[in-house]
């Protein structure tokens, strides 16, 4: 169960991170508060996954999903460019997430 607290929580920090973006310095009201209820529920799921999990593995999976997913996000509405390289670093994160997901 703390597996999947710990990969919702890091899609839910895709979903923060992209919205505080949207947000603009929190001068616009709905990404604002799809950041704040994100960052809420990303939080309580990385504490939860914490409780069975090490913390350094917990926070590299949370932000190895999380990063992945928010240049992937940015890539797909192009608001990132999209390069081989890029693809086989963020490939290599996964690759590591997936790694650490082994070792437990």
């Amino acid at each position: 169960m703390s597996w999947l607290f710990l990969v919702v929580s890091g899609v839910l920090e895709a979903v923060w991170a992209t919205a505080l973006g949207e947000s603009k310095g929190f001068t616009r009201l709905w990404p604002s508060v799809v950041f704040a209820i994100a960052l809420v529920l990303s939080m309580t799921g990385l504490t939860l996954a914490m409780h069975n999990l090490p913390v350094g593995t917990s926070y590299a999976v949370w932000v190895g999903i999380g990063a992945v997913l928010t240049v992937g996000y940015a890539m797909m509405t192009g608001g990132e460019s999209v390069s081989l390289l890029k693809l086989l670093f963020l490939a290599m994160i996964v690759g590591g997430v997936v790694g650490l997901k082994s070792l437990h």
